[in-house]
């Protein structure tokens, strides 16, 4: 099958980064200009390289603590298990929103707060996203159709928070909100639309609105509805064609809201060939149930981002290739600078692991070194992936391969060993008796604003992801992701 890689901080549409066209540009600045949004972006970068859509914590204004109700609402969450269908270019959960209830499919995005789905049934317009016009994951809300669906207010917290910026009352002012009412929370007036950013390339606007989601207990057959749920309902975006779930620790996340920030979540996502498989789907577990003690799992240390406090960074201290020791790791992969610039992102909303250079290229020229397949340039020149290889598939098949081991070493001696489909990948079907794989790994650009590096969910396939919120860790234990689902009942007959 031919590979298709979805990049939410790069071009999701290919897996070569694209370059915008003059009137593109110009419709993104007018739409950036007429809502005023002051999103933190991470600069202009390499088109080849990772681009974070992350929110600079602004301390200027503290954000108004929720009504006792919300509060109450949200200690009554329990466990929750959920399934997680693979699709070409990531990881879809269900939401069940409204009433009557209205179904819509997002991405699990760990690199972001913000939970949007499209809305409006004719009236929601994607640009730049000719890639997704047909395709049938495209669900649209329509509060319309929903008996509980309410416009959020100024007065909320959430409202505060995606309107975040030096002065982040402002736009609730000029809707003609009091000082008075703001600082008591208690103004009534619409929230006033908003424009969310996810960096070079990726803008959803729309307005904050609240409804009823219903989710699934550690038991399939046991449902709970949380009503008053905020989300965004985006009536048009820049190339974001599909919603997305935001798994961040930000007021506005999925888990914040279901009550989670102080347990944990867990996933363990399938492998890339179950991708558009409708006959199964893997395990999100949230609450005791996904951080339960299990001795196979190994933890490291979640790093604190004084930059982008509510995502989640942990330290990487080396890679081995094969029996190889790696090139010395630089110390901005495992800890921050004065400015909080550094640390791994790990983001479920990323496809490939990036490495800052010039480590990057020494593992490059390691991995060179130990391959003896014959190198595939002119699918590196049309993939735009680094390295890749002709390698012999009999009967058209392809087979276990002579590839190097890739070991990943984290804080606190922690050393994951990627499965080899989560390094090296075949492009397409074989051809007389060959294939070519190529390594999905990519270099970071040269700045040395925001992360120094990424660990994507493409690595993270048959792994076992623990974050473990309390404790402040995340854990690793590779696992059969398929198998795991079947125990949970997750394959369709």
């Amino acid at each position: 099958m031919q590979i298709h890689i979805r990049e939410k901080k790069i071009d999701r549409l290919s897996p070569m980064a694209t370059s915008y066209s003059t009137t593109t540009t110009i419709l993104l600045f007018l739409l950036i200009s007429f809502f005023s949004f002051n999103q933190i972006q991470a600069g202009n970068r390499n088109p080849n390289s990772v681009v974070l859509g992350l929110t600079r914590s602004s301390p200027t204004f503290t954000i108004p603590k929720p009504t006792k109700y919300s509060i109450k609402r949200l200690s009554q969450a329990s466990d929750m298990v959920e399934p997680l269908r693979a699709v070409r270019d990531g990881y879809l959960l269900t939401l069940n929103i409204g009433t009557p209830r209205q179904v819509i499919q997002v991405y699990m995005d760990t690199g972001s707060d913000l939970t949007w789905v499209p809305c409006g049934n004719l009236s929601f317009d994607c640009l730049d996203c000719d890639d997704y016009r047909n395709n049938k994951l495209i669900g649209t809300f329509s509060t319309s159709y929903s008996s509980s669906s309410v416009r959020d207010t100024c007065g909320s917290s959430f409202c505060i928070d995606i309107h975040s910026s030096d002065n982040s009352f402002d736009t609730c002012i000029e809707a003609g909100c009091s000082l008075s009412s703001l600082l008591k929370a208690t103004c009534s007036r619409p929230c006033p639309s908003f424009a969310y950013s996810y960096g070079e390339g990726g803008l959803v606007t729309g307005t904050l609105t609240r409804d009823n989601l219903r989710v699934h207990g550690s038991n399939p057959d046991i449902t709970k509805d949380l009503p008053r749920f905020s989300f965004g309902c985006v009536g048009s975006t820049y190339r974001e064609p599909i919603g997305i779930a935001g798994f961040g620790r930000g007021v506005l996340s999925l888990p914040s809201q279901l009550g989670f920030l102080q347990k944990g979540f867990s996933h363990c996502f399938l492998a890339f060939k179950y991708a558009n498989n409708q006959s199964i789907s893997s395990p999100l577990f949230m609450g005791d149930i996904a951080v339960s003690s299990n001795d196979n799992i190994q933890f490291t240390p979640m790093l604190k981002s004084p930059m982008f406090p509510n995502y989640y960074y942990i330290g990487l201290e080396a890679i081995t290739v094969g029996d190889i020791s790696s090139a010395r790791v630089p110390l901005n992969l495992r800890e921050f600078d004065s400015q909080g610039n550094g640390g791994m992102l790990i983001d479920s909303g990323t496809t490939y692991t990036h490495l800052p250079e010039p480590f990057y290229s020494q593992l490059l020229s390691m991995l060179q070194s130990a391959i003896t397949y014959p190198r595939a340039t002119d699918v590196e020149t049309q993939t735009g992936f680094d390295l890749c290889y002709r390698v012999p598939c009999p009967n058209n098949r392809f087979t276990t391969d002579s590839f190097p081991s890739i070991t990943f070493h984290f804080l606190n001696n922690v050393s994951l060993v990627l499965p080899q489909a989560n390094y090296f990948y075949a492009m397409s079907a074989p051809i007389n008796s060959t294939g070519v794989k190529c390594l999905l790994f990519q270099s970071m650009d040269d700045s040395n604003y925001g992360p120094a590096g990424v660990f994507g969910n493409f690595q993270q396939q048959n792994v076992e992801v623990v974050y473990d919120l309390e404790k402040e860790r995340i854990g690793f234990q590779p696992m059969d992701c398929a198998a795991a689902a079947a125990s949970q009942g997750l394959h369709k007959k």
